[in-house]
C-alpha cells in the first residue's frame, strides 16, 4: 500500500477500475482506427502504448483495493501439511502473518467508521444464500449442502467458521512468513488463549519443529489433559524425524503401556525427595506448621532409606510413615552392628526382661513396642551413648511420640500418598527395578537429555487432577535438580562422550498453570543457564494467580517471560499484559465540517453563503487495545517477540492428516504399537529377548534403554553429608536379588 497521502482512503469504491477501463479503451481505438483519433498511424502506436500502461497501473491499484477490502471479510485460505513445516536451524516459524505499526492501528481504526460499514459486510446474494441454507436443510438437503459446500467453485460458500473480527488481520494484504530467532528462546514463551482458539495448533507447530531439527535436541512435552491429538502428533513426528527409538510414552490413563518413572528416585541431595512430597501440601495459615512436620519426618525416612542402600519412592515413604517403627529398628540393627555389636547381646537381655507395663505409655500400642524400648534402653545406656548417628537420632524422636499425635501432624501428607500409590499409577510412580518381567522402561530426566530423548508427559487431569498435580509438580521439581547439576557440571558430567556442549532442551507445558507450583520459579528464572527452554500454555493470567495463592509470585512468574503469544483471551486483566507493554502512537483523524451564513449585503443576490471542510487531525491511540484482543479469530494471535516487537499471525490449518501414513488413526493403535515395541525383560543380558518388535524403527524404547533402567544400581548411602556423590555407604547393608526384597545382612 502506498504511503504518499496523510489518509490512505483504501475503503471505497475501487474508482481506478473506470479509468483502466477508459484508458483501455482508448489505447484500442488507437490500434485499430487511428483515424478515429485524428492520427497518423506511427504516433497513434506510441499512444496506444501509453494507454495501454496507464490500463495496466489503474488496474493494479483497483485490485488491491478489491483485495484489501475482501481481506476485511475473509482471507485466503491457509493449510499446509505436517512435511511442509519447514524447519530452521537458526529460526522458529510461528505462522504467516506481518509487523503491526501505526498504519495497521489507522486503517482498524478506519474500519470502524458507519460510513464504510456496508463495505464490511457480506452482499445480499451471501446472506441470501445463508437464509436458504439453513431454510433447506430437511426439506431440500442436496440444496443445503450444495449452498454450504466449503469449495472456490461455490460463490456463496459460507465464511469459515473462525469467528471474531477478521478485519485485525485483512488490514495487512501482503503478509511474509513469522519466525522468531531460536536464541530467544532461552528466554522462555509463554502462550495465552481461552479454550479450543489454536492453542494445541501452535503447540503441534512448535513440537513438530523440535523434534525435526538435524541438532536432535531434547523435546519434553506436559499434557496435564493427556489430549490424544498432541500424543499422536508427537507419535508421528518422531516417527518421521526418525527418532522413533528416543520417544518415551508416560500416561497415567494408559498405565498398562506408559513408561515408568520415579518421581524421587534421583536426587542431588537428600533433602529433595522431603521437598518434593511436602511441596504439594497446603501451606496457608495453621497448615504452614503441618507442612514443616511432614517434611521432617518424610526427611527422616528418606535419609534412612538411602543410609540402607535403598532407592526412595512413593512406596516406601508411605510403608515407613504408616510404620516408622519398622524402620527405626532396621536401622538401628545395621548401626549398631557397624559401630558397637557387643550392644545386640544387651538389646536381646532387654527384651527379654521388660513387658508391657514398663513401656511407656506414649509408645504402647505399638507394633513391636517391646523390642522398640529394648534398643532403646540400649542406646540409653552408658556403652549405647557412644553411637552417634544423625539418622538413628531422628528416627528415635520419631518414634517416641505419641502415635495418636503422630498421626494428627502427618494427617495431610497420608492421603497424598494414598493418591500416588493407588492402583495401577502406583506400579508406574513406585517401579520395581527388581521385576525383570515388566517390559517397560523406566527413566529419569537426566538419561532422557543424555540421549537427548522425546518425553511426552500425559497425566490424565480430567479423571484425577490431584495426583496429576502431584505427579507433574515432582516432575518439575526433579527437571529444576537437573538444571542445576547440568549448570554446575555440563550435560555429561565428565562422561567421556564427544560433545559435552550445552544443548537445548525444549519444554513443552500446556495447561502449565495445573502443573506449577513453588519449583516452577526457579525453572523458569534460572533454567536458562542450563539450556532449558520453557514454552508455557495457559489461559489467563487469573489461572496462575489462582494456583500459586499471591500476586507477588504471579508476576515473579509472568516477568520472567520474555515472549509472548496471545491468541483470543476472554479476560480483559489477560490481553492487558500485552496492551500495556505497547506504546502509544498518532493517528489521522478526519472531522467534517459544514456551516452557512447570511448574505450581508441584500443587494447583491444572494440569500446565504454555505461552507464544507474536512478537517485532518492527529489523536494519539494505544497500539492496541484489549478489545481487538477480545475479539480474535481462532487460529491468529499477537506475538510479542524479540524485545517488544509486536507481530500479527495466523498459524496454518492443518492438511493431509488423515492420509499421513505415520499418523495413527487412533489412541487404540498407539497402544497396540507401543505393545508391539516394548521388548520383555526377559535374558536381557544375552541380547536375546523373547519378544521382538516386528519393525526395529517402530520401537519405543531400544534394548539398551530398558536394561539400564532396570539394571541402575542403588543409591549409596548418605549418613552426613546428604549428597549421592560423596555419601559412604554402609558396608553391611545389602539387596538381595534373589527375591527382590531388601534385607540387612548382619557380618
Amino acid at each position: 500500500m502506498s504511503n504518499r497521502y496523510v489518509i490512505e482512503a483504501l475503503l471505497r469504491p475501487a474508482v481506478e477500475l473506470n479509468t483502466a477501463v477508459a484508458s483501455g479503451v482508448a489505447a484500442y481505438v488507437c490500434v485499430a482506427a487511428p483515424w478515429a483519433v485524428a492520427l497518423a498511424p506511427s504516433v497513434s502506436y506510441v499512444t496506444a502504448g501509453a494507454f495501454g500502461l496507464l490500463s495496466v497501473v489503474r488496474t493494479r491499484q483497483g485490485m488491491a483495493i478489491l483485495r484489501y477490502r475482501r481481506n476485511l471479510k475473509r482471507l485466503p485460505r491457509y493449510v499446509m501439511t505436517s512435511s511442509q513445516i519447514p524447519v530452521s536451524h537458526r529460526h522458529l516459524f510461528l505462522g504467516r502473518g506481518f509487523r503491526w505499526t501505526q498504519a495497521h492501528t489507522q486503517r482498524l481504526n478506519d474500519t470502524r467508521r458507519p460510513e464504510v460499514s456496508h463495505l464490511l459486510q457480506p452482499g445480499p446474494l451471501y446472506r441470501l444464500a445463508r437464509w436458504a441454507e439453513l431454510h433447506s436443510d430437511r426439506s431440500l438437503p442436496w440444496l443445503s449442502r450444495a449452498l454450504g459446500a466449503d469449495s472456490p467453485l461455490n460463490p456463496v460458500r459460507p465464511l469459515p467458521p473462525v469467528g471474531g473480527n477478521p478485519a485485525l488481520h485483512g488490514v495487512e494484504p501482503d503478509e511474509r512468513d513469522v519466525v522468531m530467532a531460536l536464541g530467544e528462546r532461552v528466554g522462555h514463551t509463554v502462550v495465552y488463549g481461552t479454550t479450543r482458539v489454536g492453542k494445541t495448533r501452535l503447540a503441534e507447530l512448535l513440537i513438530t519443529q523440535d523434534i525435526r531439527r538435524d541438532t536432535q535436541e531434547v523435546v519434553i512435552i506436559f499434557d496435564p489433559k493427556g489430549d490424544a491429538d498432541l500424543l499422536r502428533r508427537t507419535w508421528a513426528e518422531a516417527h518421521r524425524a526418525g527418532r522413533g527409538d528416543e520417544l518415551t510414552i508416560f500416561h497415567l490413563g494408559w498405565p498398562e503401556i506408559s513408561a515408568r518413572y520415579n518421581a524421587v528416585g534421583r536426587f542431588g541431595r537428600v533433602s529433595e525427595v522431603a521437598t518434593r512430597i511436602s511441596g504439594q501440601l497446603s501451606g496457608e495459615g495453621n497448615s504452614a506448621a503441618f507442612k514443616e512436620f511432614a517434611w521432617r519426618f518424610v526427611n527422616i525416612i528418606a535419609k534412612a532409606l538411602v543410609a540402607l542402600g535403598e532407592r526412595p519412592d512413593y512406596m516406601l515413604i508411605l510403608r515407613y510413615v504408616n510404620n516408622i517403627a519398622d524402620l527405626y529398628l532396621r536401622y538401628a540393627e545395621v548401626v549398631v552392628s557397624r559401630l558397637m555389636p557387643e550392644l545386640n547381646e544387651n538389646i536381646r537381655n532387654n527384651e527379654e526382661a521388660i513387658d508391657e507395663r514398663d513401656i511407656p505409655r506414649t509408645m504402647q500400642g505399638q507394633p513391636d513396642a517391646v523390642r522398640i524400648w529394648a534398643v532403646e534402653m540400649a542406646l540409653s545406656s552408658d556403652s549405647g551413648k557412644k553411637i552417634y548417628d544423625p539418622i538413628l537420632d531422628g528416627l528415635r524422636s520419631a518414634v517416641r511420640y505419641d502415635r495418636t499425635y503422630f498421626d494428627k501432624i502427618v494427617a495431610s501428607l497420608l492421603p497424598l500418598l494414598e493418591k500416588l500409590t493407588s492402583g495401577k499409577t502406583a506400579e508406574l510412580l513406585a517401579p520395581d527395578y527388581l521385576n525383570m518381567n515388566d517390559p517397560r522402561p523406566i527413566f529419569d530426566w537426566e538419561q532422557v537429555i543424555r540421549k537427548r530423548g522425546i518425553v511426552y508427559i500425559g497425566l490424565d487431569a480430567l479423571t484425577d487432577a490431584q495426583v496429576a498435580s502431584a505427579v507433574g509438580n515432582s516432575m518439575f521439581a526433579d527437571l529444576v535438580s537437573v538444571a542445576g547439576h547440568i549448570y554446575k557440571h555440563g550435560m555429561n558430567d565428565g562422561l567421556p562422550v564427544r560433545n559435552d556442549g550445552k544443548l537445548a532442551i525444549n519444554l513443552h507445558c500446556d495447561e502449565f498453570n495445573e502443573l506449577m507450583g513453588e519449583e516452577f520459579i526457579p525453572l523458569i528464572n534460572k533454567g536458562g543457564g542450563a539450556g532449558m527452554q520453557v514454552t508455557a500454555y495457559t489461559q489467563t493470567s487469573s489461572d496462575i494467580e489462582a494456583r500459586i495463592g499471591s500476586a507477588a509470585k504471579t508476576a515473579q512468574v509472568q516477568g520472567n517471560f520474555n515472549n509472548m503469544i496471545m491468541l483470543r483471551v476472554r479476560e480483559n486483566r489477560t490481553a492487558e499484559l500485552l496492551t500495556t507493554q505497547l506504546s502509544q502512537v498518532e493517528i489521522y483523524s478526519k472531522t467534517l465540517v459544514s456551516g452557512f451564513s447570511d448574505a450581508p449585503d441584500i443587494t447583491s443576490g444572494q440569500d446565504f453563503n454555505s461552507n464544507t471542510q474536512d478537517r485532518v487531525g492527529t489523536v494519539k491511540v494505544p497500539l492496541l487495545e484489549p478489545a481487538d484482543i477480545v475479539t480474535l479469530p481462532k487460529g491468529q494471535a499477537f506475538a510479542l517477540l524479540e524485545g517488544g516487537q509486536l507481530w500479527k499471525i495466523r498459524m496454518p490449518l492443518p492438511a493431509g492428516d488423515k492420509d499421513d501414513p505415520l499418523m495413527p488413526g487412533q489412541m487404540g493403535e498407539v497402544v497396540e504399537k507401543m505393545r508391539q515395541s516394548y521388548r520383555t525383560a526377559d535374558g536381557w543380558w544375552s541380547g536375546s529377548p523373547t519378544d521382538v518388535p516386528p519393525d526395529p524403527e517402530d520401537a519405543l524404547v531400544t534394548d539398551t534403554s530398558t536394561a539400564s533402567a532396570i539394571t541402575e544400581p542403588s543409591i549409596p548411602s548418605l549418613a552426613e553429608e546428604e549428597s549421592v556423590a560423596t555419601g559412604n555407604t554402609l558396608p553391611d547393608a545389602g539387596v538381595n536379588t534373589d527375591t527382590g526384597d531388601e534385607e540387612v545382612q548382619n557380618g
